[in-house]
């Protein structure tokens, strides 16, 4: 019985063996499949031709830049709304677009304004976008090809935008978090459609996350055996000839693995393309928003649109007749509001509202003064016709045009406070930190400088310094003519520089005598016979005695010069000449009410105007 026992043992005994060791050869099997699975996969890979796998490569990174693109663009957009509700003064791209303005050399804004004129802001807008559109595309590459290479971009991103908004002088407490915000949210953006690609488009280098070109992809650990499967190994296995093949057969677990899921690349492009498709609805439908608040100015704007500005103690003089010219092509003695140049450094025009608007009066001052928006309309309010120019009119330029402006003369603002011995300069502030250095005495003596509420009729418009500015005749703008104006500090020149000064302009700004010729313009053609010519020329606050045309620079002939409104503005003229068939040079020149001609020889408008004749050509025909 006990032998029969044993027997029996021995019999379960061998075949629990034998069952052990044909689960494990059974997995042993299994795994190298799979091992060989992924063999076939890597061969599979890398034997396609390397010109496939870099077109592949090259698809994949344009994907990638759209991604970008799409990621950082939509942040950008929803910073911007975002500033639009919480911080309207001031958002990235604003901050950004100013500090480069601060920064730009003076030639280079030079060239700027002589290439695309009143436009400057909108071609410094298009050049940031081109920027930001071509590293938002750059961080998609880099981030497909190295994760988080392309976060850093971003990073990068936030940084400077938070460094610009922290430098502006308008700056708010809400503002700080925005950059901050888009940072995040491009990021977030970024990584999420990143990962979407991948599960697309793989690498068709194979190398995994994290590895770079060339790098070979890290080993595969072997998972921790299992006790029975330990057991069963230490078993005696029988030993089994291996087939008489150079390679393994290929199992149908090989064959599948080496094979891309069906139906699988189908909708992962369908999720990356929705993906794609709807963060870029998400930041056309904030665009929309963002621009609607921004460019309505809301309750500013409609302040502006209700305000009813007072009634002048003193107005304007009536234009006297002949004072404006009636000529084809010579623009309007007194400029239209709409087509009134505008040149400042505000990237987005400041929205000041009437009601918290003050002005104060501090510095070497007996008495400082804090003047509010109602106190000011009701003052004894002066309108006169004044043309102000830029400093940044070049020979013959648009930079100038004449108004009429409504408002309280600076000089009995100044009386109040009491300049005290020494003054010589009040630095006027704006807003947005922008400054400007006037003589004192230019504030002081009898020329209308106005604290101004209003331009031809209507309160000031938004982007030419509503609530208030101010208008200096005489002077550049860049020196007299703030806008949004918050402060008038009086100082010394010794002691303060403004904005322009520090950049290579002269402190002071008075106006050079100047003139135009607007009709014909430069390479027309005109009919042979009696050739009208007309334009304009100024020297505010001297006043125009004489215009003077030459032909082919012979002798000067005398033109026809309306009595101009004050001297205050630029006066019209025309000449007319008896031309036959050929090619002439024109030129103009102006002398002032002194008798003081032009400057003939030319200059550049740095540091403190430009001089020279104005010329133009034309080609009389038969």
């Amino acid at each position: 019985m006990d032998k029969d026992m044993h027997k029996r043992l021995d019999q379960d005994t061998a075949q629990a063996t034998d069952e052990d060791t044909g689960k494990a050869m059974d997995k042993e099997i299994t795994g190298q499949d799979q091992q060989r699975a992924g063999t076939q996969v890597q061969k599979s890979t890398q034997s396609r031709p390397r010109q496939d796998r870099s077109k592949d490569r090259r698809t994949r990174d344009l994907w990638a830049a759209a991604a970008g693109l799409v990621a950082v663009g939509t942040a950008v957009v929803l910073g911007e709304l975002t500033a639009s509700l919480v911080s309207p003064t001031v958002s990235p791209v604003t901050a950004v677009g100013g500090a480069v303005i601060d920064a730009v050399p003076p030639g280079v804004k030079e060239w700027v304004i002589s290439v695309f004129g009143t436009a400057d802001k909108l071609a410094l807008l298009g050049g940031m976008a081109l920027v930001i559109a071509a590293l938002a595309a750059l961080s998609g590459v880099l981030e497909v090809r190295r994760r988080f290479a392309g976060v850093a971009i971003i990073a990068v991103f936030g940084a400077v935008g938070l460094v610009a908004v922290l430098s502006r002088a308008d700056l708010t407490a809400n503002a700080i978090p925005v950059p901050v915000l888009v940072a995040l949210v491009g990021i977030a953006l970024l990584r999420w459609l990143i990962r979407k690609l991948e599960t697309w488009l793989p690498d068709p280098y194979g190398a995994p996350d994290g590895a770079t070109d060339g790098e070979p992809a890290a080993a595969t650990v072997p998972p921790e055996p299992d006790p029975s499967e330990t057991r069963a190994a230490a078993q005696p296995v029988p030993v089994v000839a291996p087939a008489a093949e150079t390679s393994p057969p290929e199992t149908p677990a090989a064959a599948r693995a080496a094979e891309p899921p069906a139906g699988e690349a189908g909708p992962a492009r369908r999720r990356f393309l929705l993906a794609l498709g709807g963060t870029a609805a998400v930041a056309a439908v904030a665009g929309v928003l963002a621009s609607t608040l921004r460019g309505a100015a809301a309750v500013v704007s409609d302040v502006r649109s209700k305000l009813a500005i007072p009634t002048a103690a003193s107005p304007a003089p009536p234009i006297p007749a002949g004072a404006e010219i009636r000529l084809d092509g010579l623009g309007p003695l007194v400029t239209p509001n709409k087509d009134f140049y505008r040149i400042d450094t505000a990237l987005r025009v400041p929205l000041v509202d009437p009601a918290q608007w003050t002005l104060k009066v501090t510095g070497l001052v007996e008495r400082e003064i804090e003047l509010d928006f109602a106190t000011l309309l009701a003052k004894p309010l002066t309108e006169r016709h004044v043309t102000i120019a830029c400093v940044s009119n070049e020979v013959g330029g648009d930079l100038i045009g004449n108004a009429k402006w409504l408002g309280w003369p600076v000089r009995e603002l100044l009386a109040m406070a009491g300049p005290k011995p020494g003054a010589d300069m009040v630095l006027s502030r704006s807003t947005d930190g922008w400054t400007a250095g006037t003589p004192l005495e230019a504030l002081t003596d009898s020329r209308d400088a106005l604290l101004v509420v209003g331009m031809n009729g209507e309160p000031l418009p938004l982007e030419h310094g509503f609530p208030v500015r101010m208008i200096v005749p005489g002077l550049y703008g860049y020196v007299s003519a703030t806008k949004w104006v918050t402060e008038l500090k009086v100082t010394r020149y010794a002691d303060d520089v403004a904005y322009w000064t520090p950049r290579g302009w002269s402190e002071r700004g008075p106006i050079k005598t100047s003139s135009r010729i607007d009709v014909p313009q430069d390479g027309r053609s005109v009919t042979a016979g009696t050739v009208v010519f007309g334009g304009v020329a100024w020297d505010q606050h001297t006043g125009i005695g004489k215009v003077e045309l030459r032909v082919n620079r012979g002798d000067w002939k005398q033109a026809e010069l309306g009595p101009g409104i004050s001297k205050d503005t630029w006066y019209q003229w025309k000449l007319a000449l008896p031309l036959t068939p050929g090619r002439y040079e024109v030129q103009v020149r102006a002398t002032d009410l002194e008798g003081v001609p032009q400057v003939e020889e030319s200059a550049p408008v740095a540091p403190s105007g430009a001089t020279g004749f104005h010329t133009v050509r034309v080609d009389v025909k038969s």
